[in-house]
């Protein structure tokens, strides 16, 4: 068979509720919220809040995401509520695309729940059984179901994917359309929203086929540019480029503090922990910086910021907290402090990183012990182990979103 390029869409089913209930599988609760209604949003304590996902049971009680709980709840008063978790949405996503780049390297983000992977020089039997294979591994692994779509683009891929859920893999070839693409609802082709929907309906168009054999002229006439768009869609063109995750050009983290801070050693503490988080993040990207900025929020809401170019590049903890600190000091008028943060940039791969004649033998001592307490605090837990200043602190020894948080490893238990 011919080789070609192959581009798969890989979409989590009912992501934020399949994450939630492998975690608390993992943690030893065993209750299925995907067998039961139930829904992410709001606050279950004060009742305020939308609907983000709804089990399909919650669907059968028609509760819409989107649609208040307030209205959920007279759908089903039954209806068990879930705070929320973007901690842990953010690790379970971060850990399948780990998972999926040891298939390719080709992994390109869509969205926290879905991503597209790109195979070069396989034909199409063998993509077939190989997105079947990554669907039941995945559920194998790490304890809930994707969805998989095949196709030569990602289009296709994705209007693959969605023809039939959960646990499916499909494919949707341009020699498939006319079989699999236009027999679907008009609303079911990507970018197709309501009132697109209405528009197209009231035409007489009903179906994505009556769409891609509609005169063209008309389309474009009514509906100009967008109109382009989904008619080409109809007919599964697709010119879009696959995008691999763009470098990233900082990292920074920041806190709006409890109470005001009115002394500099303290606000030298909560410095400390954020630069704890901030250099952590920066190795987890294998990346060294040589610019870093501080910002100060006053409890008038006036800001400031500074920053410096320092001569080398780094991803020392030591070596920054050293520069933040004289940044804090040189910016701070003493008014009491609301809010503090911290940023690097001027980024660059630490692979290409050299020795550099400004650093001191102290930093590259501490370069080698940040990349030991980085591997015990991700096998062991993010305060797995602290700084002594953080020992009966009343601050968190790490501010900011943590790379590697309190929950395990996303893998299943099965």
């Amino acid at each position: 068979m011919e080789l070609v390029e192959i581009i798969m869409h890989v979409d989590v089913n009912s992501a934020f509720l399949s994450w939630t209930y492998a975690y608390e599988k993992q943690m030893g609760l065993e209750r299925n919220l995907l067998n039961i209604p139930s829904v992410i949003g709001g606050s279950e304590k004060n009742r305020h809040g939308i609907v983000l996902a709804r089990s399909i049971p919650a669907k059968k009680h028609k509760i819409q995401t989107g649609m208040s709980l307030m209205e959920a709840r007279q759908l089903c008063p039954n209806l068990l509520i879930l705070h929320p978790n973007y901690k842990l949405y953010v690790k379970a996503s971060k850990s399948l695309r780990d998972y999926l780049k040891t298939y390719t390297p080709d992994v390109e983000v869509f969205s926290i729940d879905e991503c597209f992977l790109r195979f070069t020089d396989i034909n199409r039997q063998e993509a077939v059984e190989l997105g079947h294979k990554i669907k039941d591994r995945v559920k194998e692994k790490f304890g809930y179901t994707i969805n998989v779509g095949i196709s030569e683009n990602k289009l296709l891929a994705k209007q693959a994917g969605d023809l039939e859920k959960p646990n499916k893999c499909h494919t949707m070839f341009m020699d498939e359309i006319k079989e699999k693409l236009w027999v679907l609802p008009v609303e079911e082709l990507f970018m197709v929203g309501r009132k697109t929907k209405s528009k197209l309906k009231s035409w007489g168009i009903y179906t994505i086929g009556d769409l891609a054999n509609t005169d063209y002229k008309f389309i474009l006439t009514m509906l100009k540019s967008h109109g382009r768009l989904i008619y080409n869609y109809a007919w599964g063109r697709d010119d879009s480029t696959f995008k691999e995750r763009p470098p990233m050009k900082s990292v920074g983290n920041s806190s709006t503090l409890k109470f005001d801070v009115r002394d500099r050693e303290t606000a030298h503490i909560i410095l400390l922990s954020l630069t704890e988080m901030t250099a952590w993040r920066l190795r987890e990207e294998k990346m060294s910086c040589q610019v870093v900025s501080v910002s100060i929020k006053d409890k008038y809401f006036g800001y400031k910021s500074r920053q410096r170019k320092l001569m080398y590049f780094t991803d020392c903890t030591r070596d920054i907290y050293i520069n933040v600190c004289k940044l804090f000091d040189e910016l701070w008028d003493e008014k009491p402090i609301r809010a503090l943060g911290i940023s690097l940039s001027n980024l660059e791969f630490s692979k290409s990183k050299q020795i550099n004649i400004f650093q001191d033998e102290l930093s590259l001592k501490n370069e080698t012990l940040d990349k030991t307490v980085d591997k015990i605090r991700n096998k062991y837990g993010a305060e797995s182990i602290i700084r002594g200043v953080f020992a009966n602190s009343p601050f968190k020894p790490l501010l900011g979103g943590y790379p590697h948080d309190e929950y395990p490893d996303m893998r299943s238990i099965l």
